[in-house]
């Protein structure tokens, strides 16, 4: 399991801190194996923890054509009709996915496409499951276009953990259906925004798989 880019600087960063912060209680404060033994296995905790976020499996992915493939590994607590009022302002259907601290925080495409419309949004830092993080929160709002034309939108909402949303291709690149285009630090949300009426594949509840998961087989 290798680390992906994005933890390199927060793991040597946790990893220095807990290195002094064990230096000095080992010549300071503990006196004997038990404490050292103790204070070790603690770290090593802390480190796991940490380093669990920036898990980047390797991953196969088989494109799917006319498919619309989930953005991020999670759980789906979200399908319903509503109004998208950044971008297409109308009614939309929404998909959300959840990604808990132990899941990939990877975003990849969900087609093949041209990024026709990014815009990155500051905001608060509610829990993800909130109706209102999409709304609020720190998130970053990116439209593909697929090669049918069909626009599909994707939002990396931040959550309460979360604190910085990585957005990788620019206005006017070419992505492929499964290529990693983002990262969110920490539990996090992502919602895809497909036309309305469109038939889904997943319900809530299911646990889905970025770049290999089918939202949809085909958009209406």
């Amino acid at each position: 399991m290798k680390i992906h880019r994005e933890g390199y600087r927060t793991l040597l960063l946790v990893f220095t801190l807990l290195l002094v912060a064990d230096i000095l209680l080992f010549v300071f404060i503990l006196n004997g194996p038990a404490g050292y033994f103790l204070v070790l296995f603690v770290s090593l905790l802390i480190f796991s923890y940490f380093y669990q976020f920036f898990m980047d499996p390797a991953r196969n992915i088989a494109k799917k054509n006319g498919a619309v493939l989930a953005p991020a590994d999670g759980k789906v607590v979200v399908i319903e009709e509503t109004y998208e009022s950044e971008y297409f302002k109308a009614s939309c259907l929404q998909v959300s996915i959840f990604m808990s601290p132990f899941n990939v925080h990877s975003n990849r495409s969900p087609v093949t496409g041209r990024v026709k419309y990014l815009k990155y949004h500051p905001g608060k830092f509610l829990v993800a499951w909130n109706p209102k993080s999409s709304e609020l929160n720190e998130r970053a709002t990116i439209v593909i276009e697929d090669e049918k034309g069909q626009e599909i939108l994707l939002r990396q909402i931040a959550g309460a953990v979360a604190r910085r949303i990585v957005t990788y291709p620019g206005v006017g690149d070419r992505v492929e259906q499964g290529e990693e285009i983002g990262f969110i630090k920490f539990g996090s949300r992502v919602d895809i925004f497909l036309p309305a009426g469109t038939p889904v594949e997943v319900i809530i509840g299911d646990k889905t798989l970025a770049g290999i998961t089918a939202i949809t087989q085909n958009i209406k």
